[in-house]
């Protein structure tokens, strides 16, 4: 999927608000001064709205991507961008890239 890279400092939120940060950096590409993600690097999610059991079956704790490049990697692994998809723990929901840089694409 075509769309501009995603790296650390992009906003990426779960769909309850809580900010979700990247785990490991891939230093080997940086795109604007910052290192970019890989399809494999789990995200953390803090601040996630969601109510606990038996409320609901929230607050989200982590995801994992499940989509990116299919023609641009990086140590072997497609990378993240802005159209890559994800799934939150243990919600099932997704997560939500609100902004990133804008200068670098790829498929």
């Amino acid at each position: 999927m075509p769309g501009f890279l995603l790296h650390v400092g992009a906003q990426v939120l779960c769909a309850h608000a809580g900010q979700a940060t990247p785990t490991t950096p891939n230093p080997r590409v940086t795109v604007s001064g910052q290192s970019t993600v890989l399809i494999t690097t789990p995200y953390v999610v803090a601040g996630c709205t969601l109510p606990p059991p038996p409320a609901a079956n929230g607050p989200c704790v982590t995801a994992q991507w499940v989509s990116g490049t299919t023609r641009v990697f990086s140590n072997g692994q497609p990378l993240l961008v802005l159209s890559s998809q994800a799934v939150c723990a243990p919600t099932g929901t997704p997560l939500m890239i609100v902004g990133t840089q804008a200068r670098v694409s790829a498929t």
